[in-house]
């Protein structure tokens, strides 16, 4: 049987650096950060013994999306993750533990994300309206003070956005916090996408708990 080969993953930049830093040996297969879906999908068929990071890239949400899919799935228990600059002599090993739910990190203050405990949630209807600055977001569940949304665009946690929920008569807009976000790469999706947690500020609570009675799934 051959042996597993190493999938090596980062910017094209800096691949060359990363490769003469990580020292491999046998098959390497390497990957730009821009193709983290085929990189995934060579990982799942060919079960490596080693999948290599470039450090900058780790850090990013693509890359902690993509940490997070190997280290959930079972068969690739045996895949040691190396986290490696390419350009000094940094590296590290993930953990193999569980990951995190992908809040906040909690050495940091943290804004307290769409009623998880201050008010009752609900399950949202499909294609119930919510834009997050003029951009349509799927709403996955919501509350009097806060949403839960996924959509394409990225946003960063503590910026403030334009929330527009429903539509005409019921229209309500307001501001919002990002409370998280995190990319996430659905399995046997085409793409990828971002989960966000948004905590309304000064929000109308009737109204915004009508909404959500009126289009509970």
């Amino acid at each position: 049987m051959p042996a597993s080969p190493v999938v090596m993953i980062g910017p094209p930049k800096r691949l060359d650096g990363l490769r003469e830093r990580a020292g491999v040996d046998g098959e390497v297969l390497i990957f730009e950060d821009t193709a983290t879906l085929e990189a995934l999908k060579v990982i799942a068929d060919r079960r490596p013994s080693l999948v290599v990071l470039e450090r900058f890239f780790a850090a990013t949400p693509r890359g902690a999306a993509l940490i997070n899919r190997i280290k959930q799935d079972p068969r690739l228990a045996d895949a040691e993750i190396r986290v490696i600059a390419h350009d000094s002599d940094h590296r590290r090993t993930i953990s193999r533990a569980p990951a995190a739910d992908g809040g906040p990190s909690p050495d940091r203050p943290v804004l307290d994300y769409s009623g998880t405990r201050r008010a009752k949630r609900f399950k949202i209807r499909h294609g119930a309206e919510l834009f997050v600055d003029g951009h349509r977001a799927a709403i996955i569940d919501m509350s009097r003070i806060g949403v839960q949304v996924t959509l394409a665009r990225p946003l960063r946690p503590y910026q403030r956005v334009r929330i527009v929920v429903g539509t005409d008569p019921e229209t309500y807009r307001c501001t919002a916090a990002v409370a998280w976000s995190r990319y996430e790469l659905p399995r046997g999706k085409a793409g990828g996408h971002y989960r966000v947690g948004l905590e309304f500020n000064n929000p109308d609570v009737e109204r915004l708990e009508a909404f959500c009675v009126n289009n509970e799934a």
